[in-house]
């Protein structure tokens, strides 16, 4: 019993090891769309200028959840879900979360909050091992389990106070900086009781030792001062485009008669119609869809986003070349998109490309993969170079595209094989850096290979 026991409470102690250091790691998924990435970049600059903090338009993410939510990760990077761009109804409101999360990174929290849970982890682990085995040594297992118990209690209550404070102090800073550029926190505060109203809907309970932000009581009352002593603008420079995003988000991952309902024929607004374009185009009402696309077009010529839905439209309805014309002009209106670039070579590649059409292709994937090397373009690149029977390319550029996917032992092979295929000088260099990336990913990975 005593042996089953100890066994017992080592198996404990290793899972409370992962969960303390791994925390708060968990599968996200992300979506892409120029139109949105690029709004949150121009709200997010002037913030991260205020705060003294470099920015790099790589490390913003869409994360594709409904849920209220930001956070920010190592390296700067920030996330910010869909459920937070539809639930805000202003600019304002989204610089108020972005400035809260710039101020975690400011404060320098995600690295602290490293030190911390590693931390509390050595400290919960040196007690839990002593009162085990003062349990083990009495023949008391249930004693030690209590201790355990009561170790992992303390353990979690100090992670959660530390976050606490810090959360705290990220509402402090985002207040500073929204003054700084001539922001109001009535953002902030909206955004919170919203927050409040859905934890209430839920059934969340408002108790600061189980969440891991302040009470939102608390930090309703902190803002709702910040509001009345500032005198900045309540709105943002971008509050017409944030409407369109809004509808197009909505839109896109909203069931078709739920947009309809919420922008119905009768609205003509921009944003109206743009939901109802891709409603239309969701319930494979091509004539609607198009007939509304191109009013919007011609209303608005210079708008790449509209010659991009419909770019999208017709690829996704079997007819690449118009589409690939129609990615042409969105991206003559806004040359430096990766996106744009990446859509365009796969709607050539669909449409039995010319050899000197694959060659575009290659050069636009190549310049997709220059900032964004973890893109899925890889796998169009593969196709591309296959289709000029380039093998080193090939097998290369899949090789790349299965390390990204995990296909760590697939990579390898097809690495293998570009370099048995006579690269050239350039193309030799990249394959022995991918080689190394490999070998070094396998030996992280060593138990997944034996």
């Amino acid at each position: 019993m005593v042996e089953k026991a100890y066994q017992r409470i080592v198996a404990f102690l290793l899972a409370f090891a992962v969960f303390v250091t791994a925390m708060p790691a968990y599968a996200i998924s992300l979506i892409s769309d120029a139109e949105t990435e690029i709004f949150l970049h121009r709200t997010l600059i002037p913030i991260f200028e205020a705060a003294g903090v470099t920015f790099n338009p790589r490390h913003i993410y869409i994360v594709n959840d409904k849920s209220l939510n930001a956070f920010v990760a190592d390296g700067n990077n920030m996330f910010v879900t869909v459920g937070t761009l539809m639930a805000a109804d202003s600019q304002n409101e989204v610089s108020g979360v972005l400035a809260h999360e710039t101020g975690h990174i400011a404060g320098g929290h995600i690295l602290r909050h490293k030190i911390q849970a590693r931390e509390i982890q050595r400290i919960s682990l040196l007690s839990m091992l002593l009162g085990g085995a003062a349990g083990i040594a009495a023949g008391r297992p249930d004693v030690s389990i209590a201790a355990i118990l009561g170790s992992q209690g303390s353990a979690m209550g100090s992670l959660l106070a530390y976050q606490v404070s810090e959360e705290r102090s990220a509402d402090e800073a985002a207040v500073k900086l929204l003054a700084k550029i001539n922001q109001s926190p009535s953002g902030m505060l909206s955004f919170m009781k919203k927050i409040q109203k859905q934890n209430t809907i839920q059934g969340i309970e408002e108790n600061s030792y189980f969440r891991t932000h302040p009470v939102t009581s608390e930090r309703i009352t902190f803002l709702e001062k910040a509001v009345r002593e500032s005198k900045s603008s309540t709105k943002g420079k971008q509050e017409e485009q944030f409407k369109r995003i809004k509808a197009k988000l909505y839109a896109f991952i909203e069931d078709p008669k739920n947009t309809l309902i919420k922008y119905p024929e009768n609205d003509d607004s921009v944003a109206a119609r743009y939901a109802r374009t891709i409603a239309y185009f969701k319930k494979s009402d091509m004539p609607k869809a198009l007939s509304l696309i191109d009013g919007l077009i011609a209303d608005e010529s210079a708008n790449p986003y509209f010659w991009e839905l419909k770019g999208q439209m017709l690829l996704e309805t079997g007819q690449v070349g118009a589409a690939a014309d129609i990615y042409r002009q969105a991206l003559k209106l806004q040359p430096d998109s990766s996106l744009f670039k990446l859509n365009l070579a796969q709607a050539m590649l669909e449409n039995s490309p010319s050899r000197a059409e694959q060659q575009q292709i290659v050069d636009l994937l190549n310049q997709v993969l220059i900032y964004n090397p973890d893109s899925s373009a890889w796998l169009l690149l593969a196709r591309a170079y296959g289709l000029q029977e380039n093998a080193a390319g090939y097998n290369y550029a899949a090789a790349e595209y299965s390390l990204r996917i995990g296909d760590v032992k697939l990579a390898e092979q097809q690495a293998k094989q570009a370099v048995k295929s006579n690269p050239g000088a350039v193309l030799r260099l990249k394959l022995d850096d991918l080689l190394l990336r490999i070998k070094d990913y396998q030996k992280d990975h060593k138990y997944n290979y034996k």
